[in-house]
């Protein structure tokens, strides 16, 4: 019998082992890591537990500080990143003038008393570090003297005088790695520079953090291997490492790169996951029947055709109408646009399947706006809606509420009020929200949690959207349709920005042309009434006139006895009553007032052909 290998099954077991065990490779190399190389290498096992050691302050006031920093853990100390790097130095390099951070040892410190009334001791210590030895002096802290004795290890940052002098801004224990016995502050030619609080100064941030510098090796990493290869970056505890203690000043932006592309990468997978967790969710009422009514109101109810874009965003919201998960769409669009039109057909939809429909807006003067655009757009169609707002006569908010939770009432417009607790729907199936930025998150999410069993498909319409809409409408939390042609008729905005009294002049002569011409114009003011300085009760000004704003009630008194002598102005803003407030509307609206002075209460518009702003 010819000679084999043993035909046992543990010597079969061992020929598998070593045909499929993966050889260790050095580093960037082809070359098989020898026993003795495997054995000394150093061996790192994070232990992501200790990054939970609650930081201990030196005193009460520190650790106030730290507090309101939001620092109470060794994890989130290393987390709190430098907004900065200062300059570091050695004695025998320090500059005249210069602000500089230098790592120094106590030879000896005195204090001596200062002639000036109120001041106290004034404490001078003789510092030094391999280079050269210089005097450093401390400003109304005698306590230093008992704190720091000769030996101690100090941070100072301050400015050097040119004659052997530096006067100390901010100082703090050093740990022994920051003094390089060479005369060097340590490994680092600049010193990480953090966001302080009363009590803790970014000094003596920068000891705490060198103190718990081992806690780097604790840095659990997010990032695979391929990617970071991919995309050049470090590991995650080498970039927090850079960011504290830099080596070069490339250091920082390499670290900064790291992380910043962590939490961007982070954030988008967060939307995505939520994107996909809706779209998984069901319960929408599907509104898949053919368009009567709301086809009808098209075709023969509007008194104008439709842009291009308007149909558009109408054909993607009626795919998303169609599907069980609720729809969830930004709807963008200059004022004037026609996102209203949108916004109606949105909600017919809701109405010819049964269901109800609601549109929510930040102030009552814009609810107002929609109920009376709504109810005009709507034309002869026998459909009734109501304006729910916090003005609404308790009588008539009563017989609201019920026809709202009998189903009887389909269609509503209101503000925050459709939001309050005592609000029910039979079946709400449509929710549109304008300048859905004016309300928070929960306001927003809370039209929609009413059935949870059914939530609501969202339309969200605004003319300026916050960067945070965009954010979620660019990583996919929000689908998104843009209007950017205007009705025909509509001509284009055109905005200029004039600045000083010269050209608020030639403003105003222009204005004029335009009334005289039988246009009218808006004023928008930033505040209602002026606000009086401190100290000056009755008197106008303090920091708002400092900053040039003005008020409407002031500019009104102003402008009927100035550059608008002659002609009818009317006042608008948040303050007034429902009534007046609806006075001054339609005097705007009816062309008896030539001028409308408002507040950011107006920022959406009022239908009125003949407008200019200023």
């Amino acid at each position: 019998m010819p000679a084999t290998k043993p035909h046992t099954a543990e010597a079969a077991r061992s020929v598998e082992a070593e045909r499929i065990r993966p050889l260790a490779r050095a580093f960037a190399s082809a070359r098989a890591l020898s026993r003795e190389e495997l054995i000394g290498a150093p061996v790192r096992w994070p232990r992501p537990s200790r990054l939970h050691a609650p930081l201990e302050a030196p005193s009460p006031k520190m650790a106030a500080g730290m507090r309101a920093l939001g620092l109470r853990t060794v994890g989130e100390l290393l987390e709190h990143l430098p907004s900065d790097s200062r300059e570091a130095r050695t004695v025998a390099a320090l500059r005249a003038g210069e602000q500089a951070t230098v790592a120094v040892q106590v030879r000896r410190i005195t204090a001596r008393a200062v002639r000036r009334r109120g001041m106290r001791p004034l404490v001078e210590a003789a510092v030094f570090d391999a280079s050269g030895a210089m005097r450093a002096t401390f400003f109304n802290q005698p306590w230093l003297v008992e704190r720091y004795p000769a030996g101690t290890r100090l941070l100072l940052h301050g400015k050097a005088d040119g004659r052997g002098g530096f006067g100390v801004s901010h100082h703090a224990l050093a740990a022994d790695a920051q003094v390089d016995p060479r005369g060097g502050p340590g490994e680092s030619d600049a010193v990480a520079h953090y966001p302080a609080a009363d009590g803790v100064s970014s000094t003596e941030l920068l000891t705490l953090v060198q103190r718990a510098r081992p806690g780097l090796s604790d840095v659990t990493e997010v990032l695979p291997a391929a990617m970071r290869v991919r995309e050049g970056l470090p590991d995650r505890s080498s970039a927090l490492a850079a960011m504290h203690f830099p080596r070069t000043p490339q250091d920082l932006e390499t670290g900064r790169r790291r992380l910043a592309f962590e939490e961007l990468l982070l954030t988008q997978l967060l939307f995505l996951r939520r994107s996909a967790t809706r779209r998984a969710r069901t319960g929408a009422h599907v509104l898949d029947e053919e368009p009567a009514l709301s086809g009808r109101w098209l075709r023969e109810g509007l008194p104008f055709a439709l842009t291009g874009d308007q149909r558009t965003a109408i054909a993607a919201i009626e795919r998303d109408l169609r599907a069980p998960a609720p729809m969830h769409r930004l709807l963008m669009g200059e004022v004037g646009s026609g996102k209203t039109v949108v916004a109606l057909y949105a909600m017919l939809r809701a109405v010819e399947h049964g269901h109800q429909a609601a549109l929510m807006a930040p102030t009552e003067t814009l609810a107002e706006q929609h109920f009376a655009t709504v109810q005009r757009l709507l034309g002869a169609e026998p459909l009734a809606v109501a304006l729910l707002s916090g003005s609404t006569p308790v009588r008539r908010r009563r017989d609201i509420l019920a026809r709202l939770a009998s189903g009887e009432l389909r269609l509503i417009v209101g503000t925050h009020a459709l939001i309050e607790p005592d609000v029910c729907f039979r079946g709400l199936a449509v929710a549109v929200i304008d300048e859905q930025h004016r309300f928070g998150v929960r306001q927003r999410a809370a039209l929609g949690d009413r059935e949870p069993a059914h939530p609501p498909h969202a339309l969200h319409m605004t003319a300026t959207p916050i960067p945070r809409t965009l954010a979620l409408a660019r990583y996919g939390e929000m689908e998104r349709s843009t209007l950017r042609e205007l009705p025909r008729g509509r001509q284009a905005i055109q905005t200029r920005l004039l600045a000083g009294e010269t050209e608020r002049a030639r403003a105003y002569q222009e204005l004029r042309g335009e009334l005289q011409a039988g246009r009218q114009a808006y004023v928008v003011c930033p505040l209602i009434e002026e606000v009086p300085a401190a100290g000056e009760a009755g008197e106008p000004g303090g920091p708002a006139a400092e900053l040039g704003l003005r008020a409407a009630t002031a500019e009104l008194r102003r402008l009927s006895e100035g550059e608008l002598k002659g002609y009818e102005l009317a006042l608008l803003h948040g303050g007034m009553r429902p009534r007046e407030k609806q006075q001054a509307m339609a005097a705007f609206a009816s062309g008896s007032a030539d001028v409308l002075v408002a507040t950011t209460v107006i920022e959406v518009g009022i239908d009125v052909p003949t407008r200019r702003s200023c």
